[in-house]
């Protein structure tokens, strides 16, 4: 049985992880309220299009249930009386400080349209954080039903707005511009990026631009006057008209929503790795040989969840989705992670794509490190199948990493299936990434590379690419390796 507090920020109530189940208890005010949004046209419509979390409240029996264990009973005991509902669960869980710019943009661009569309309705959001959206594939869900409240007739501030701006234009600004990638800013920023921060990184005539000038430069000259009138902007006001302050608001989110739209991330092609698919050192054949190895592979073993570690611009996370997998893609490009999103998202694959560097996942991020579990943590026991392609060696040499390590490392990730290619220390790529430092590896050949495997893994076979130093392998997790 697991369990694990995941949100408690909110008054309202608690999101908890219990037993695989995502659980959130609310009180009787957050109850009425999360219930009659649920009625709402806004709701139904967006559950049905899969962009908001599909939710329902636990029977009776369903409780009494649950509080048969004594970790249940520790969660009711910090909610007395409260209401509990399910939510469903998202495959797998992530976090802006992974996601390439596209994937922010359009967790953006749903939350403007939840507040636009709820407010025809009464209703409005009490917070704008791209931590209220997950990527289902590479489509977003909005999962904090929280977040709505009925708003007060006459109401025309948008609280969340500075919030907004803070998550996620400023954000895409600072990529757009400065190439600063998300994990830059929310594994250290979980509020965003404030004017000031941004105004740092301009230059003086920069500093004039339109864009900046209304988002960063204003807000900065102004800030010393803003901080002052703080308490009075957040008053609370009541216009005679409500028709009047809907109009407002609808115009306030109006304003936002050209302002992201300014920001849409263009595709990057002239990154480090962007253009690999197109300049890689395979022959047409070998590549082809590549592929076919691959997919006869995952014909054999049928994975459902596949990890491909390393995986450029999504090539064979495609032939996995294609081939009807749940994929997670991880990369350390945010350019290529960002084609690959587009990609999915064009085609409607469920692939997930990540900037990750393996080396360096994602710590447990938040409160005592568990509002956010750590990437690996995520992967336990997840999936039973995964791709590393072309990865290895970039770890054995770039990051010095031990070989003992990357497979143990890789029999923790698989239940199953592991795909994996070596490449000889004298493949080109392979003595490119050793700068002179040949002996280091002197001692690794395919004999030393199988002989670690085998502490973890079953060779299924092998295939060594024609023309190239590179063989590839399909293994079969041992029962108990890890």
């Amino acid at each position: 049985m697991t369990q694990r507090a995941t949100s408690f920020r909110d008054p309202a109530g608690t999101t908890c992880l219990f037993d695989q189940r995502v659980l959130r208890l609310l009180t009787a005010e957050g109850t009425a309220a999360v219930e009659a949004f649920l009625e709402t046209s806004t709701a139904r419509d967006f559950c049905a299009r899969n962009n908001l979390v599909r939710t329902r409240r636990l029977e009776p029996d369903e409780i009494t249930a649950l509080s048969l264990t004594a970790d249940w009973e520790k969660h009711l005991h910090s909610k007395p009386g409260a209401a509990v509902f399910e939510h469903e669960r998202i495959p797998f869980a992530n976090y802006p400080y992974e996601w390439p710019a596209e994937m922010l943009w359009e967790a953006g661009q749903l939350t403007l349209e939840l507040a636009a569309t709820s407010l025809e309705e009464g209703y409005g959001l009490k917070d704008a954080t791209p931590f209220n959206v997950l990527f289902r594939g590479a489509e977003p869900v909005f999962v904090d039903l929280a977040s709505f409240e009925r708003r007060r007739a006459g109401d025309p501030v948008w609280n969340p707005y500075g919030q907004f701006v803070r998550t996620f234009l400023l954000p895409l600004l600072a990529y757009e511009r400065w190439g600063v990638d998300l994990a830059q800013v929310f594994l250290v920023h979980r509020d965003g990026l404030e004017p000031e921060h941004v105004y740092s990184f301009c230059g003086p005539l920069e500093r004039f631009r339109p864009q900046i000038l209304g988002l960063v430069t204003m807000p900065t000259w102004l800030g010393g006057k803003g901080k002052a009138e703080a308490e009075r902007l957040y008053q609370k006001r009541t216009l005679a008209d409500p028709e009047k302050a809907n109009f407002i608001l609808a115009s306030v989110i109006e304003r936002l929503r050209k302002s992201l739209a300014a920001l849409k991330p263009k595709p990057k092609r002239n990154s480090t790795w962007s253009n690999y698919m197109s300049a890689h050192t395979y022959s047409e054949s070998a590549f082809g040989v590549k592929q076919k190895f691959v997919g006869e592979l995952f014909e054999q073993f049928k994975p459902e969840r596949v990890l491909d570690v390393g995986s450029n611009t999504g090539h064979f996370s495609v032939l996995a989705a294609q081939a009807g997998a749940e994929v997670v893609a991880i990369d350390a490009d945010p350019a290529c992670v960002g084609q690959t999103w587009r990609r999915a998202r064009e085609q409607h694959l469920a692939i997930l794509p990540l900037v990750m560097d393996l080396s360096r996942p994602s710590p447990g991020v938040g409160w005592r490190n568990r509002e956010c579990s750590a990437f690996l943590d995520r992967t336990k026991g997840f999936f039973d199948g995964v791709f590393m392609l072309a990865v290895v060696h970039h770890l054995l040499v770039t990051e010095r990493i031990p070989l003992e390590e990357i497979i143990h490392l890789a029999a923790e990730l698989t239940t199953s299936l592991l795909i994996i290619e070596f490449i000889a220390p004298q493949d080109e790529m392979f003595r490119q990434l050793t700068r002179g430092r040949d002996h280091l590896h002197a001692d690794l050949d395919e004999a030393a590379f199988e002989r670690v495997c085998a502490a973890y893994f079953e060779m299924v076979r092998s295939q060594t690419l024609p023309g190239t130093q590179r063989r590839l392998y399909g293994f079969k997790r041992k029962e108990g390796a890890a």
